[in-house]
């Protein structure tokens, strides 16, 4: 069976693909037309545009998951194939809302994660495999409960469905729909009992690939984290938390999340000086593909 790595950019999966080769390495990056998010460098810049085949002006998540991913690339010495036919702001505008304003994603609907994660990867699979593959995934041995709820949705036959056009109809005027099988999720890490602090020791050893210290993968705001994680991280990256906030007051009165709104986030003054180190796993965010 081909066996496919999905990357996230992170120290885990990117431990995946160091440790445990596969058929294809395959990485979905979150993009942006905005250009206030425009990512600094230009060669690298036009690297990625190269590598996705559309122009890249910036990302929102953390802008060092470009360097890693290239970095990594090399370590391994193998091809990453990168996903990101289109930009966050493009997918919101196909989620008409009332009022003439767009259908924000939510903990209810994470539609961003089926859109900019899940489908470009299946369209992949689609065009260049075409057959039931092995899809590992970066879940550690702590996180049988993240792993069990990817299990908890696959078919009888064990297997992962995608909803995608399976053909024509009849007249051949309108698409046909239906469930396609496409991979099997599987969590080499779980059985191995492989935990933080083995892939940490492994990343202080092989420095080659750039990871920055607090690295969190995953959309700057995403509303899965906790506010005071994403107050933290309107300190770090104010124009990706500004995004958020502007994309909010353009679909007023939709939102990202019900609690608050990022405008608060961004406005909120903690009462004392908090590092990425104080948050938990929990707060980091998660798109579980």
């Amino acid at each position: 069976m081909v066996t496919v790595n999905s990357l996230s950019g992170g120290k885990t999966s990117s431990y995946i693909a160091a440790n445990y080769p596969a058929d294809y390495n395959v990485f979905a990056l979150v993009r942006t037309n905005d250009k206030s998010c425009l990512y600094p460098d230009k060669q690298l810049r036009q690297i990625v545009s190269d590598k996705i085949g559309v122009e890249f002006i910036g990302t929102l998540e953390q802008d060092n998951i470009i360097r890693v991913m290239l970095d990594l690339e090399q370590f391994i010495g193998k091809e990453i194939t990168w996903l990101s036919p289109k930009t966050f702001d493009d997918v919101i505008s196909q989620y008409k809302g009332k009022n003439g304003s767009n259908y924000l994603p939510n903990l209810m609907t994470r539609y961003c994660t089926t859109d900019m994660k899940m489908k470009p990867i299946f369209e992949w699979w689609q065009k260049e495999i075409n057959e039931i593959v092995e899809m590992r995934i970066g879940f550690r041995a702590t996180e049988m409960n993240r792993a069990k709820r990817v299990i908890e949705k696959l078919n009888a036959n064990g297997v992962d469905e995608m909803k995608a056009v399976t053909g024509k109809s009849k007249t051949g005027n309108r698409n046909r729909w239906g469930m396609v099988e496409w991979r099997i999720p599987t969590f080499p890490l779980i059985p191995a009992n492989i935990n933080n602090d083995t892939i940490f020791n492994y990343w202080q050893k092989n420095k080659e690939v750039s990871f920055a210290d607090g690295y969190y993968n995953n959309c700057v705001g995403c509303f899965h984290r906790n506010p005071v994680f994403l107050n933290k991280m309107s300190q770090e990256h104010k124009n990706k938390m500004e995004w958020f906030a502007n994309i909010e007051a353009e679909n007023s009165p939709n939102t990202f999340r019900k609690d608050c709104t990022y405008k608060e986030i961004l406005e909120y003054k903690p009462q004392i000086e908090l590092d990425f180190e104080d948050f938990d796993d929990c707060d980091s965010g998660y798109c579980g593909l």
